[in-house]
Formats: C-alpha cells, sequence, structure tokens
C-alpha cells in the first residue's frame, strides 16, 4: 500500500514537471506544450471553419469528430492539472483536494474549464449552436499559459491597473461632460439624436474614442466647436492609455527575456524554507537574462552588482590566480556571484556561459532587504561556503546596511540542487 502512495507521488510529481515545472526546459516538456498549442488551433480553426455554410454541410461529421477528439483531449488534461495541483509550491502544505479546487478557481483553471465546457452543455442537453461556439472560441484565452508575450501583458495590465483606471474615470468624466453640452446645444435640432443625456453619450463615446462612425453628427455652429473639442480630447484619451501600456510592456520586456515562475524560484535551495507569500515577493525583484554561448556574464575585477541564478544551462567560472586559474562548471540549479554583492568586493572569478543559459538575475541592493528580511538566507550562504571552503563568513544584517568599506573576501560559490 506504501509502495503504491509512493509511486502515485513520483508520478504525480513527474506529470507535474512535464506540464508545469520544466515544461520549456526538457524535450518532453516542449513536446507536451506543442501537442496542446496543436490541439488549441484545431479546435478553433475547426469552430471557424465550420461556421461557414457550405463547409459545415459538406464537412460536418468530420467536424463533430474533430470537435470530439479536442474535448476528450482538454478533458484529461484539465482533470490532470486538477490532479497535479498539490505539486504546485503555494499549494504543498495542504491536502490534494483543497489544491485541486485552488487551481479550478484560479484564472488559469477557469480558462481550462471553459475549453470542456462545450462537452458539459451538450450532455445537459443545451444544444443552442451560439452558446457552444462561443465557449469553443473561448480556448484561445488557452494561449497566454503558452505565450511570454501574451503572460507579459497581462502582467502589465494588473501592475498598472491603477493608472488604467484613472484613465477609465477620466474618459468616463469626459463623456458625460460632452454628451450634456452637445444634449443642451443639439437636442432640439435633433431630439431622436441628442434628446437625452443618454443618447449624446453614444456620439460622445464614439467621438472621444476617435472611431467616428459618423451615423451621429452636430448640425448647429456650437455643436460642431463642441465637437472639434471632444475630437482633440479624444487624442489625449486614447494617447493616456496606450502610452501607459506600451511604457510598461517594454519595461518588462526589456527587464525579462522570459517569465520567472514559481517553479523557477523554487528550485532555489536558499529559498526553499521561504512560504508563499515571501516566494511571490521574490519573484517580483528577480530580472532575467537570457546569454549565448560564449558570452562573458562579468568579469574578475567588476563591480558586483547582482547575484545570479542558473534557471538553466551551463557556465563556466575561472578563478583568480590565488586559484592557480582553475575552472569550474556550474549547471542549472546553482547560483554565483552572492559572496562578493555581500561583503561588497569585487568580483573574485570571470564567468562565461558555455550554452544559451538563462539566468534569474537579483540586484545587489534587493539581495541586501532580501536577506534584511529573512535573516535564514545569510545563514545558509554562511553554511553553503563553510562547507565549501572550511571558513565562515559571519554575516551579519548590520554587515549588510551599514558598512561600506569593501571587504578583500574574495570567494565564488556553488550550491547544487537538492
Amino acid at each position: 500500500m506504501r509502495h503504491d502512495r509512493s509511486l502515485h507521488l513520483r508520478a504525480r510529481q513527474y506529470i507535474y514537471e512535464i506540464l508545469e515545472s520544466h515544461a520549456e526546459s526538457t524535450r518532453v516538456g516542449v513536446s507536451v506544450n506543442r501537442v496542446i498549442i496543436f490541439f488549441i488551433t484545431l479546435s478553433i480553426g475547426v469552430t471557424v471553419v465550420e461556421s461557414v455554410p457550405r463547409f459545415r454541410e459538406g464537412y460536418e461529421p468530420l467536424f463533430h469528430a474533430l470537435e470530439f477528439v479536442c474535448l476528450v483531449f482538454f478533458s484529461i488534461e484539465y482533470y490532470v492539472r486538477i490532479w497535479i495541483a498539490a505539486e504546485h509550491v503555494p499549494y504543498r502544505e495542504t491536502s490534494a483536494l483543497r489544491a485541486g479546487w485552488a487551481y479550478m478557481i484560479s484564472p488559469q483553471g477557469i480558462v481550462d474549464c471553459l475549453a470542456v465546457m462545450p462537452l458539459w452543455v451538450a450532455m445537459l442537453g443545451f444544444d443552442d449552436l451560439r452558446v457552444l461556439i462561443i465557449l469553443r472560441v473561448l480556448r484561445v484565452l488557452k494561449f497566454a499559459r503558452y505565450s511570454s508575450g501574451m503572460r507579459s501583458l497581462l502582467e502589465v495590465l494588473e501592475s498598472e491597473r491603477r493608472a488604467l483606471l484613472a484613465c477609465l474615470v477620466i474618459l468616463g468624466c469626459a463623456t458625460l461632460v460632452s454628451a450634456t453640452a452637445m444634449h443642451i446645444v443639439e437636442g432640439h435640432a435633433q431630439p431622436d439624436k441628442f434628446g437625452t443625456i443618454p443618447d449624446a453619450m453614444w456620439w460622445a463615446i464614439v467621438t472621444l474614442t476617435t472611431i467616428g462612425y459618423g451615423d451621429v453628427v452636430p448640425v448647429t455652429g456650437v455643436g460642431r466647436m463642441i465637437a472639434s473639442v471632444t475630437i482633440v480630447g479624444g487624442l489625449v484619451m486614447i494617447a493616456l492609455p496606450v502610452g501607459i501600456v506600451a511604457n510598461a510592456f517594454s519595461d518588462v520586456i526589456h527587464r525579462r527575456d522570459f517569465i520567472v515562475n514559481w517553479s523557477m524560484v523554487a528550485r532555489v535551495p536558499l529559498f526553499s524554507h521561504l512560504t508563499a507569500g515571501d516566494i511571490a515577493h521574490i519573484m517580483q525583484l528577480l530580472q532575467a537574462r537570457q546569454i549565448d554561448r560564449g558570452d562573458v556574464i562579468f568579469r574578475r575585477g567588476d563591480p558586483a552588482t547582482a547575484m545570479y541564478f542558473i534557471a538553466e544551462g551551463d557556465v563556466e567560472i575561472e578563478l583568480g590566480p590565488e586559484e592557480k586559474g582553475r575552472r569550474i562548471r556550474l549547471g542549472t540549479g546553482h547560483f554565483f556571484g552572492e559572496i562578493a554583492v555581500l561583503k561588497r568586493a569585487e568580483r573574485s572569478a570571470t564567468v562565461k556561459a558555455v550554452s544559451r543559459v538563462r539566468l534569474l538575475v537579483l540586484d545587489a541592493a534587493d539581495l541586501r532587504a532580501l536577506i534584511s528580511r529573512e535573516p535564514g538566507i545569510a545563514r545558509k550562504i554562511d553554511q553553503i561556503v563553510e562547507g565549501r571552503t572550511g571558513r565562515n563568513l559571519n554575516l551579519e544584517i548590520a554587515d549588510l546596511e551599514g558598512q561600506d568599506e569593501v571587504s578583500s573576501e574574495k570567494d565564488v560559490t556553488l550550491e547544487k540542487t537538492a
């Protein structure tokens, strides 16, 4: 019985690594992702083509067969994701039932549920084609899981929600003011179009958003003056949210060459003891860099501005003359560069990418602030360095906050993923 349970847990962890943890870094994970993307594309394509009468009449059995296959596939995927939910870092301390429910009510879980909803709707006897088409087309939202660009955009919308809400409030105020003015000026001339403020608001929103359908236009001189001011105001209304989103999106793209997720952070042994809230905080601090093969990450003697975690790939560390130029190769899960940062020293080695490398970068100031918040990280670094070099760095919070002297201590610390 115990063996069966152990086998069950190992199988769940293995599938979790394929679908979530290592989905973009292993051949199996990449292949599974491509299969899922293929079925998403196939399902949406079938829905679109089926809406054409001549295709629907000629190939209806084929369309139904393909839709059934897609539904079965998405159903299996949905149930598997509920099953492996307990392996996600935030839910590892909860029961499998609660973890599954937490996934089901999460945004990704809701999207996956919508993907299989047509099957349940049909089983319940609702055969309204319009409802089924809407549910099937919503599968396009599943692309967000596999597109770093879409995820970055969602992150931008989340981070800039207050500014965007302010733009929406401004747009609402401008719509109300311009609609009221046009109602007063044009109401008597065009009572069917500007007779009430709600009627005039249609013209106002269309004009402010610079769409200008042309179905409602002012006919009086004063009305045209108000319309001119509204059109100019509309340019500002469009520029505000577009500028906010564009700048934030550009910042995310330049700051992150790939998406930092829970799995990447949770695999770092230094952070393994942290709570879900702390890991979420660290995710906001980490920046992502992608280094091509042969590129130098930093050189001996460079100022220490950050520490690095290897999310994927290999690097080679060339130690200084005091270490006889010894070379050390590090792979996924290792980290380097933290000692020079904490001791405010110059780099003691040169680090070069052996293959294409994905790095999680933690800025020096953020690292010191993090250790001030979580002293256990400093103690863990002490233990690792002592185990590797036989020396204890005696890292103290006061050393990280109040000293400006540059330490002569220069070490390269290695850590292997547990």
